[in-house]
């Protein structure tokens, strides 16, 4: 799942920060966190979906039932949206954590860095979505009805002039919002403290430690992170998973809809299947940060504000 160092060089050709090429800083700088967590995201979320194929049904299964383009299938707009959303997610992570630092000072923002990290986590991600959202609707769009249109452009084009961009892309903009927004608040945030406490224990610095030392860091505080983020953003993810199988009554709102169906699944009923979602999440979660983290580090683009005591 994991693209090699020498891939990595081979396939981004920028130039070292070391010896006399300055070291990336402004716009340049936050296009390298964009596109190290566009290609986190993009593969990371094709790795799951082919991994869903393999465990369901199987790829013979599906082949043989539906052909082999099934497989393929809602696999364009989710690898183009979640490259999306990681350029805006990763990215603005940092850009809003280092506007907070600017604000705030170097000082104060190390002593408030948990606040800072949940709210630039959460900016973040909300702009993140406005990117996904259209792309999600076509993805959900051609799964749910083969078809509708031949690939991702055919379907995001008829969705646009036969249902407008409102009602198309954004009718379920606040339910991914309800749903990704804690989950990335906690995935960050658990992942810089996570990062702090295990580099704080080797007794060394970032800049001291191998990139494969680093890398493994990175892998085990994001398992760490994707567990944690699993288990709070369980309860709107089952919601949410109920609301898209079940109509509503006419006229009643999304959050009545919500507190209902809380109500009538209880505690137990809220983290149903919490078990495998907390293995996927968290394989999902440290792949990104490793991969990341060595995007990061091959760009160049280690220029960023660190604010752990």
């Amino acid at each position: 799942m994991f693209p090699s160092q020498d891939s990595l060089k081979k396939n981004f050709i920028v130039p070292s920060p070391a010896g006399d090429v300055a070291a990336p800083t402004g716009a340049s700088l936050y296009a390298r966190f964009a596109l190290a967590g566009a290609i986190c995201c993009a593969v990371t979320h094709g790795a799951i979906l082919a991994l869903r194929f393999g465990m369901v049904g199987g790829f013979r299964q599906v082949i043989q039932a539906e052909g082999a383009g099934a497989l393929l299938t809602g696999f364009g707009p989710t690898a183009a949206g979640y490259f999306l959303q990681g350029a805006f997610k990763f990215g603005g992570y940092e850009f809003w954590k280092k506007t907070a630092i600017d604000v705030f000072g170097v000082e104060k923002a190390s002593e408030n860095r948990t606040a800072i990290y949940l709210g630039s986590s959460a900016i973040a991600e909300f702009f993140a979505d406005v990117a996904l959202c259209p792309l999600e609707a076509t993805r959900i769009r051609l799964v749910s009805q083969p078809t509708f249109a031949t690939g991702l452009l055919g379907g995001f084009s008829r969705i646009l002039k036969e249902e407008g961009v409102v009602k198309g892309f954004y009718s379920g903009f606040g339910p991914i919002l309800l749903k990704q927004v804690p989950y990335t608040m906690a995935k960050f945030v658990v992942f810089e403290r996570t990062t702090e406490l295990i580099i704080k224990q080797m007794g060394q610095t970032k800049d001291q430690l191998s990139p494969s030392t680093m890398t493994t860091v990175n892998l085990g505080s994001g398992i760490v992170a994707g567990t944690v983020a699993a288990i709070v953003s369980q309860p709107a993810d089952t919601l949410l998973s109920k609301i898209n199988k079940q109509k509503g009554v006419a006229g009643e709102s999304l959050t009545s809809r919500l507190i209902s169906m809380a109500g009538q699944l209880g505690v137990k009923g809220l983290f149903l299947g919490l078990g495998p979602r907390v293995v996927m999440v968290a394989t999902l979660t440290a792949g990104q940060f490793a991969i990341y983290g060595d995007i990061k580090r091959v760009l160049g683009a280690t220029g960023g504000v660190e604010i752990a005591k």
